[in-house]
This record gives C-alpha cells, structure tokens and sequence, in this order.
C-alpha cells in the first residue's frame, strides 16, 4: 500500500486495487469469492454502482479474485466501499475476508496490474492464459459501461498500458519459453504419480480453453484413450475431433452418464465453472468400488473446486487442488529466475514512464493556466508602460516584446518545472 507520486486532493480521483490471490488466500476463501464467468458482467456492473467508483473492472481467475478501481477523492486504508461490495455481493463476513486482502493504490496498483497481466505475479511464473484472462475482464467492463473513454476515464489508458507492457515482456525475454501453464503443470503431476501415461485413461471434465491445454500435454506425454464430458456436448465433441489423430482415442461421454463412465478412468481432471461440486463423496466411493482396488486420481483445476476434497479419505482415491500444483510449479521457477528478474526490470520501467505521463496530463491545465495569467499580466504592463516609454519604432517595440518574454518565461521556468516534477 502506498501513496501516489500525485497527492490526492478531495477532487482527485484515486486508483484502488483490492483482491486475494494464491499467495495471500488458501482455496476455501478463494472458491467463496470466485465469480463465473457468466456472472462476471453482473458482478462488474454492480461494482460500478457502489458508492464512491466512478470505474471498475472485476478480474476473477482460479488464482486470484481481484477489484481494480477509480474512486472519488482519497479513502482510508483499506477501501470500506471495495470491503463492503465483497462482504455484500458474496454474502461473505468482511471478518473472514479482511485478513487474506492486499490493497495497492496509485503508483503500486499499476505496478501490480502490469506484473499482474506480464504472468509475474501467477503460480506459474509466465504461463500465458493470464493476459487473455485480463483482457477478457477488460472487454466485459467495457461493454457494460464501467471504464470510461480515453478522454473522460483512467482505466482505459491504464488497461491498454498493461497489455503494452506485458506483450513487452513477452518479446524481450524468455520468460514465457518453457511450458508453463496450471494445465501443464497439472499434467506433470499425472506423469510423476504414474510414471507414464501411455496405458492410463483420462478423463476430462469441462471443455474450456484449460482443458484444451491438458489434452494437448497428455497426447505429447504419451496418453492414447481420453474421455471427454462437457455440459454442452457440441463444445466436448470439438475437442474430440480436434484431438482425434492415428493412435489417439478421443471420445464423448454424455454429461448425464458422467456418474456411471467416470471409474473408467484413471485420472480425472476437472475444470469447469460448476458453482457446486461434481464430485462428492459417495460418488468417489462408487467409483473405486468398480475399480477393484485399482488406484483413481482426481485432478481438481477449477475454483470452487469440482471435487469433494474428503474423496482423499477413501482408500484408493487421490485428489490434487489447484493449491496443490502451487507446489510442482515452484520447482521449475528456478529455471525461469533470470528471465523473471529481466522482466521486472521492464515492469519498473514501464510504471515510471507511466507515472510521468501521468503526471504530466494532470500538470497541463495547471501549466496553461498559469501561462496565460502570466501572459496577461504582461500585456497589462506594457500598457501601462505605454505612455512612459512614448512612441517607439518598430524595432524598439520587438525590443521590448522581446525583454518582457524573456523576462516572463525566466520568472515562470522554475514553476513549470515543480508543476511537471513528480512529487516525493
């Protein structure tokens, strides 16, 4: 939390970002404030409505729940309007809330949003999903009318800034080089629980843009027999058939068979938007009875989570969260360190250019108001000095327009540059 280079006054705006992520919440709180996407314009345009915003943007992920605001004037730490549309849109007690939130404003909230968007701040340190996942959030909040335009609004230069920066990062350094996402990072842990994959059964539960990924990185680490189920059958039947080559079976169970297909296979990966578990207990104990002893993995991607974490409980059965990946990513980061550092370098860069700018559009009505009182004011003098000075020639009056300009723009120069200087 940090103040900005420009002091608020009770007229100025004021950026917030307020927001849990995997680093500051475990996944019980994480799923409680975890926003559909079908949700997310309802969510977003409420935020918009909340006393005190004048913009908003929801960015929601199976990592992070984050609110990026415009406010009215300066407010106490932490924000009690961002606090109180938490507490109210998720029915979740602030008490219970207040201890896993961060809160950055002006100048570490941008800080924040571009290492946000550049994959630096994810559980996988430059996976690529996050930059769509902000632009999304983005594209939402602009059709239901909480970012202004470039000219009457903040969040939109702002927004823009942050996919300049991280499309900067992505093409200075190698940060995004190793495969690096939750579905890979998903699929490793498969391969280390059974060594290989080639004989094993998956089962994917959701058809999302997550589970194209996982596909993929099954099929290049060696898995031939895939289910597919999906609410929408038509969406389950195109990954099948874009996954579908010689040596690989990719088939479509119906999603109201899921229960009576799902012991077939051996490890199940679930990422879908269910806003209840799939999974529960009892469903784990049947399964693994028709299994005969035969171990079964569940592999839980989605926030809230799609499987009953007591599952674990069942003899046979095994069940990995997202927080659980958390682990198998931090093993590779050190691989990626060195670019990481390089693209922190970019990031900081980038804030201060930013602020500059910043700084520099809000100092122009100020500079020209100050010019033009100076201009004034000169004017005024010389025709005061009219009479004294008598008639002169053409070249004496450049001579003197000349002297006062000078004399005008001397005494201003040290006020433009305070005006144009970022304060401390």
């Amino acid at each position: 939390m940090s103040e900005s280079n420009i002091q608020p006054d009770q007229k100025t705006p004021t950026l917030v970002l307020l927001g849990v992520n995997h680093n500051t919440a475990p996944i019980d709180i994480r799923e409680r404030l975890a926003i559909p996407a079908g949700r997310l314009a309802d969510a977003t345009r409420s935020l918009a409505h909340s006393p005190g915003i004048r913009e908003g943007l929801i960015l929601s992920t199976c990592n992070r729940v984050e609110l990026l605001t415009v406010q009215d004037g300066p407010t106490p730490e932490t924000s009690p309007d961002l606090l109180r549309f938490l507490h109210e849109y998720f029915s979740v007690p602030s008490a219970t809330i207040l201890p896993h939130l961060y809160e950055f404003r002006e100048r570490e909230a941008v800080r924040h949003l571009f290492r946000v968007a550049s994959s630096l701040d994810s559980m996988v340190v430059g996976e690529p999903q996050i930059l769509g996942q902000v632009k999304d959030a983005y594209t939402i909040a602009k059709e239901v009318g909480s970012i202004g335009g470039t000219e009457n609004g903040q969040l939109d230069t702002l927004l823009q800034k942050a996919f300049t920066v991280a499309k900067k990062v992505r093409s200075e350094t190698q940060i995004g080089s190793s495969v690096v996402s939750i579905a890979s990072v998903a699929v490793d842990l498969a391969r280390k629980i059974f060594g290989s994959l080639a004989n094993k059964t998956i089962l994917l539960v959701g058809a999302g843009k997550m589970s194209e990924l996982a596909v993929s990185h099954l099929i290049q680490h060696g898995a031939a027999s895939i289910l597919v189920a999906n609410r929408t059958e038509a969406r389950a039947q195109k990954i099948a058939q874009q996954f579908a080559t010689p040596g690989v079976t990719c088939t479509v169970i119906p999603f109201d068979d899921l229960y009576t297909q799902a012991h077939q296979a051996d490890i199940v990966i679930t990422s879908t938007g269910a806003t209840e578990q799939l999974f529960a207990r009892q469903h784990g104990q049947q399964f693994i009875a028709k299994r005969r002893g035969r171990p079964m993995f569940f592999i839980d991607i989605a926030v809230p989570r799609d499987v009953d974490p007591r599952i674990n409980e069942i003899e046979g059965c095994f069940v990995y969260d997202i927080d659980d990946l958390q682990q198998v990513a931090q093993s590779n980061q050190a691989n990626r360190s060195r670019e990481a550092e390089a693209a922190e370098r970019i990031v900081t860069n980038e804030v201060e250019s930013y602020q500059q700018r910043l700084v520099s559009l809000v100092a122009v009505p100020a500079i020209k108001a100050l010019q033009q009182q100076a201009e004034q004011t000169r004017q005024s003098e010389l025709a005061r000095a009219a009479k004294a000075l008598g008639t002169l020639t053409p070249a004496q009056q450049e001579a003197v327009e000349a002297l006062t300009r000078s004399l005008t723009n001397k005494l201003l120069h040290p006020q433009l540059v305070a005006l144009r200087k970022p304060t401390e």
